[in-house]
């Protein structure tokens, strides 16, 4: 008979040889016949010269064996067989990482997504059972936060391999962490992970983003702790930021962070905000934030309101905001407002009075009229003269490269764009009602207190760097007289029809008016104004060569520091500012009264905010005020932005409510079935009693 050899070879030693074969019937030994023959006895002689030999057992061997065999092989790899739960969006874009670093990606959803996984190089499975059979390493849980507890319990997680990794990439984590230690078997390890980053904010690259995670649960034996760097190193090889972080640690981040940040992009994005030819630096960031958060659904926002208990406070304190700079403008509206009614009733009540003191002789309708103001007025020789004379004093302009400024409200602006002025060779007066000729004299720059002196130095051009409110006092108070005539007027407001106005009522007809808008300021330009939007409208230029060379020399500046030379009316500036930088602004205030801080896990849309907060808050709220006062389309924008975050609100709390109001349902008819059921053997012991009564009534009768 053959015979097996043990699985080591036997030391060498002489054996005596093999006693005889022993007889045995043809019908129980079909074997005998052909091993007497000649050829199979020589086959049969070959077989016991080479013995042969089990190599490998089939038996399923002791776990700690079987353990010791994986860890040998696990150790071995650099890559992992790791199944995707949930293969949308966020779970396409994880699994594409992790095929280019050569790991072995498995995937499952609700949806078919076999031609996606297909072209990405994914095995896709439709049936959960099939996935588990391949006894993937890692499990990565990529469903919505609404979905995760549904998912979860519905996987055969007796397929899987003990010990296990489960990871989730949930954007809430105390929720995830609570919810796997729950439903998962204790010998299953698990990782709480968040990439800080999605398709859209990460789509170029992932270095420098953060992965917040926690080990909840891993193993101590070498094998596991090994597989579990070995994820986490997917991250770390793309060069992320890594931060290990508590749960509860994360959450308290990510509400004043990412809900946040979520938040003001859908309410933006409700607006249907659209670029235009003068966008700011800031309104960009805006843009970018709408796109951002865009691409992300609904049920992930409202999982980040629902499961995140610091959610709620955070949008009460947004709505707080809001309603408090709502009140702010309106209750500075209502002051102006006031102010301009109880002036005219006493103007009038003063042209009453002086009505009544006339004599009857000189009162209109008796021959008489009262005196013009324009009768009363002094005349002066050096008052500007009619238009007419344009032609004596053309010649009178030099036809320089460089231009004598007077920059008149020397604040942060008027500094700003002094600076840029002195450096390009321009001659550069400022006059303020502050003191700065301390600052004045250190930028090289000529300081005057009296706006007659500033005046009778004869600047080429007036440039009014003033705050929108206080610009028609400051123009009214100038005296012109003292100026040469068809000097040029240039304002920078961050409204145009109103300076427009003002100056066309306000100039002699000989003087230039030239409205411009810097689409930046000290904060936003502070790296250089190259590719920046400098947005202006010619409302009035001499035809004089002269005049219309010191208008283009004028604009030249900042053409030569590289802006984005934009030529368009008042009233289209306008109706575009109010869309783009009213709502910035708005933005940026109410931002700023939630006192938002840097966190260790920023996202770069969180990252945008900061940086939105910090370009607007170093403007005065004068600016912003004339932003929304002076701008006539600004108020149907305020009212937009309002209805957006009541929407939202509602969304959400709309959304909660039925999620009570389900449970409230279901529960009651939980409770109603349970009574029933309690009912139903009382019931059964009642209709036997009636049974046995009636039984015995009959027998009775009987």
């Amino acid at each position: 008979m053959l015979s097996l050899s043990p699985l080591h070879h036997p030391s060498p030693s002489p054996s005596p040889s093999p006693p005889p074969p022993k007889p045995c019937l043809p019908s129980l030994c079909p074997l005998h016949h052909s091993l007497t023959s000649k050829p199979a006895a020589a086959a049969f002689s070959l077989r016991r010269r080479r013995p042969l030999r089990v190599q490998a057992l089939d038996a399923a061997q002791p776990f700690d064996y079987e353990s010791k065999l994986a860890a040998v092989h696990f150790q071995s790899s650099k890559h992992l067989k790791i199944a995707v739960i949930g293969f949308g969006n966020f779970g396409q874009f994880l699994a594409k990482t992790l095929v280019s670093q050569g790991h072995t990606v498995l995937a499952h959803s609700r949806s078919d997504y076999s031609h996606t996984a297909k072209t990405l190089g994914v095995s896709f499975f439709s049936d959960p059972h099939d996935l588990c059979e391949e006894h993937p390493e890692v499990i990565l849980l990529c469903t919505s936060i609404i979905s995760t507890q549904r998912v979860l319990s519905s996987l055969p997680l007796h397929r899987f391999k003990r010990s296990t990794l489960f990871v989730d990439v949930l954007s809430v984590k105390e929720f995830a962490r609570d919810l796997l230690l729950d439903l998962l078997p204790a010998d299953f390890d698990l990782i709480c992970g968040h990439p800080m980053f999605g398709p859209q904010s990460a789509r170029y690259s992932w270095s420098g983003l953060f992965f917040v995670y926690e080990k909840v649960r891993i193993g101590d034996e070498e094998s596991r702790i090994s597989r579990c760097e070995k994820f986490l190193n997917v991250f770390a090889r793309e060069g992320c930021e890594m931060v290990e972080m508590s749960c509860a640690e994360h959450d308290k981040h990510a509400a004043g962070s990412q809900f946040i940040t979520h938040t003001v992009g859908r309410v933006l994005g409700m607006l249907r905000l659209k670029s235009t030819p003068i966008n700011t630096k800031g309104y960009e960031t805006l843009l970018n934030l709408v796109e951002n958060t865009a691409g992300d659904s609904f049920d992930l926002y409202y999982g980040l309101f629902m499961y995140n208990k610091s959610a709620l406070q955070m949008l009460e304190k947004l709505d707080w905001a809001f309603e408090a700079l709502r009140n702010e403008l309106f209750g500075r509206l209502h002051k102006v407002v006031r102010k301009q009614l109880f002036e005219n009733a006493k103007k009038v009540q003063n042209s009453q009075d002086s009505y009544t003191r006339l004599p009857n002789w000189s009162r209109p309708g008796n021959g008489a009229a009262l005196p013009s103001s324009s009768s009363l007025a002094l005349r002066s020789q050096d008052i500007a003269q009619p238009y007419e004379y344009k032609g004596q004093i053309s010649d009178c302009v030099e036809d320089s490269s460089k231009l004598k400024i007077a920059v008149v409200g020397f604040g942060n602006f008027g500094q700003f764009l002094a600076k840029t002025f002195v450096r390009q060779g321009h001659t550069v007066l400022a006059y303020s009602r502050s003191e700065y000729s301390d600052v004045a004299k250190k930028l090289g720059v000529s300081y005057f207190s009296d706006a007659d002196d500033l005046c009778e130095e004869h600047p080429e051009v007036i440039l009014l760097c003033t705050s929108i409110l206080s610009t028609e006092q400051v123009l009214r108070s100038l005296p012109v007289q003292r100026l040469k005539r068809s000097t040029l007027f240039v304002d920078v407001l961050s409204v145009k029809e109103f300076p427009r106005s003002l100056f066309l009522q306000n100039l002699p007809l000989d003087f230039d008016v030239l409205c411009t808008h810097p689409m930046f300021g000290p904060e936003s330009g502070k790296n250089g104004w190259n590719g920046l939007p400098f947005v202006y409208d010619k409302v009035r230029v001499g035809s004089d060569e002269s005049r219309a060379s010191r208008c283009n020399r004028f604009l030249d500046i900042f053409a030569r520091d590289g802006c984005r030379m934009v030529e368009m009316s008042c009233a289209e500036h306008d109706w575009h500012a109010a869309g783009s930088q009213f709502i910035t602004h708005t933005m940026g205030r109410v931002l700023e009264k939630l006192e938002l801080e840097s966190t260790p896990i920023n996202t770069k849309g969180y990252e945008t905010l900061l940086n939105l907060v910090e370009n607007t808050a170093g403007d005065s709220f004068d600016l912003y005020y004339g932003l929304f006062m002076y701008n006539v389309n600004a108020m149907e924008q305020l009212e937009r932005l309002d209805h957006s975050f009541e929407s939202l609100k509602k969304q959400l709390f709309g959304r909660l409510h039925g999620v009570l109001r389900k449970q409230l349902f279901e529960n009651a008819e939980k409770f109603q079935v349970l009574l029933e059921k309690r009912m139903l053997p009382k019931l059964s012991e009642s209709s036997a009693e009636l049974t046995s009564s009636s039984e015995a009534l009959d027998v009775q009768k009987n």
